[in-house]
């Protein structure tokens, strides 16, 4: 294997660019538990600009925030509504459950997109055998769906069916600013159809910690609480946060350059016989890999493909992942293409 692989395991695998760290190292700090934090109440009071809304924290991690805020939305007991193939749901440990006390009902959507009507189908009568419905989540961009964009008209219309029911709803946009960048749709659009929202930092804006967590006044103040019981609560944290801060002003717009290194790839690869991509759903940085013709396992094919320089992650029985980020150049496009065909095209 080459010495320097394609990382394309994750977007979260981003290395701090030398003006990144040059903002780490000149950061001013205090104990932001106290709340004496300059930088880290710079990133919240920017955050909430960004998005549209009242308020926001820095959390450690998306599914802290996550997690944050589902406690924060609901009581012990009750049901949250979400897509099966959800972040939420596959990949924070049962956190609902064991954190919160809150039974999670999964639906299946159409490439992680539910439907109104799914929503309202599933929302519980008052009946006092029965979980209360508190809250909806859904997940844009959608992560095991391969990068789909949420269509916006289709949150209107489940948050306008939650507002109804008296509901909330929770928006996983750990990739919010892919979406938005590949849409064209201001993030305080998708941000007005939710009651709150969670977006990472540590992926595509490529710093090496942290996500927020954006709402109303009043949520934020209970979001702060809960951030507290899970032990989130972070002192000089400023030299993390003004990672985030560089990554709000300098990196949104430079993911339009991960959406067209996806593209290419995936168009590229697409033509090989042995695997299969599904275009439609390549809309931002991530491209799903079908290998179920090629006659190898996930095991043997990621092994092969790192023996060529390329790192992806296992993502399902018959399919691999690889995602676009700030440290992937044309030139590593270049050499996935070129493994994929080293591996997927020629007699073994």
């Amino acid at each position: 294997m080459p010495h320097n692989p394609v990382d394309l395991r994750s977007d979260t695998v981003t290395k701090p660019t030398p003006e990144m760290r040059s903002a780490i190292a000149e950061a001013v700090v205090g104990d932001d538990v106290f709340g004496d934090d300059p930088t880290v109440n710079e990133l919240q009071r920017l955050a909430a600009e960004l998005t549209g809304c009242e308020d926001a924290l820095f959390v450690p991690s998306g599914s802290m925030g996550n997690e944050i805020a589902i406690m924060t939305h609901t009581r012990r007991g009750d049901e949250a509504i979400v897509d099966s193939e959800s972040h939420i749901y596959n990949y924070e440990a049962a956190g609902p459950a064991v954190l919160c006390g809150v039974q999670l009902a999964p639906l299946r959507g159409d490439s992680g997109i539910l439907t109104a009507g799914q929503v309202e189908a599933a929302i519980r009568p008052d009946d006092p055998h029965e979980p209360v419905t508190r809250l909806v989540c859904l997940e844009n961009t959608h992560n095991r769906a391969g990068g789909v964009v949420y269509p916006i008209e289709t949150m209107r219309e489940i948050y306008d069916l939650a507002r109804a029911g008296n509901l909330k709803v929770h928006l996983d946009g750990a990739r919010i600013f892919n979406a938005a960048v590949a849409s064209g749709i201001d993030v305080r659009e998708y941000c007005a159809l939710c009651d709150s929202m969670m977006f990472c930092l540590s992926k595509g804006l490529g710093t090496p910690i942290g996500s927020m967590v954006v709402g109303d006044r009043d949520f934020i103040k209970g979001a702060h609480r809960s951030r507290k019981l899970l032990g989130g609560g972070m002192r000089q944290v400023g030299i993390i946060a003004a990672a985030g801060i560089y990554a709000l002003e300098n990196n949104i717009d430079r993911l339009a350059d991960d959406h067209a290194r996806a593209r290419r790839l995936a168009e590229s690869i697409s033509g090989i016989q042995a695997i299969a991509v599904n275009l439609d759903t390549v809309q931002t940085n991530i491209i799903v890999v079908d290998i179920a013709g090629s006659g190898l396992s996930v095991e043997d094919a990621i092994l092969r493909l790192e023996q060529e320089g390329v790192l992806v992650l296992p993502f399902g029985g018959t399919t691999i992942r690889a995602v676009t980020h700030l440290d992937i150049d044309d030139g590593d496009i270049d050499r996935t293409i070129e493994a994929f065909e080293e591996v997927f095209a020629r007699p073994a």
